[in-house]
């Protein structure tokens, strides 16, 4: 599966898009109709998936990659979904899981330390043909950057992908007056690096 990178939805989403995350559970339990409804579902989430990978990760070809090992876990795993959490949140943290696990990954692979990798990360968004951000865009990802993992990903979540507290506290098993503290942190640092650059 290769994730094109379009922020657009494209008239192929819409079929998965008005399915509800209760029908598509409800069609994969079912042997005939597994693996269309598992397809559904990658063509429902994969945008979305793909883009908050790619903001945790930054590099396009490392977030196909991790996007592509997220959707292999959801489909080993989905059988056992309890539902006791929604559809979109448990696949968010897989998601969540699988980048940090990557990052963690990459920075023992090269033995460097947790700032390097985000510099290194920041400076290979300008060549990226992938990022079509103007100047601000950049700035703004580079002040991302600068911030400590967990309060990245909170903004991110928060910011791009417009997710309530509640949703996060299910993805990252954090309490919402953790996130918000979070959250608050990160809009002051990052306000602070933009001021200041």
């Amino acid at each position: 599966m290769v994730v094109v990178p379009s922020k657009n939805q494209t008239g192929s989403n819409l079929v998965s898009e008005d399915i509800s995350d209760k029908e598509l559970l409800e069609r994969f339990r079912i042997p005939e109709s597994k693996v269309y409804s598992y397809n559904l579902l990658v063509r429902k989430y994969q945008q979305k998936v793909y883009w908050h990978i790619r903001r945790i990760v930054i590099d396009h070809d490392d977030a196909n990659d991790v996007t592509q090992e997220t959707f292999i876990k959801i489909w080993k795993n989905l059988s056992g979904f309890k539902e006791e959490a929604q559809l979109f949140t448990w696949i968010y943290r897989i998601a969540t899981n699988e980048s940090l696990t990557f990052l963690r990954k990459k920075r023992t692979r090269f033995f460097i330390p947790l700032i390097h990798v985000e510099s290194k990360l920041a400076r290979t968004l300008k060549d990226d043909n992938f990022f079509s951000g103007d100047e601000i865009q950049l700035k703004l990802q580079k002040a991302i950057l600068k911030l400590p993992e967990k309060q990245r990903i909170v903004f991110n979540m928060k910011y791009y992908d417009e997710l309530k507290y509640e949703a996060m506290s299910e993805v990252l098993g954090t309490s919402v007056g953790a996130l918000k503290a979070s959250y608050h942190h990160a809009v002051k640092k990052i306000e602070e690096y933009l001021k200041s650059n």
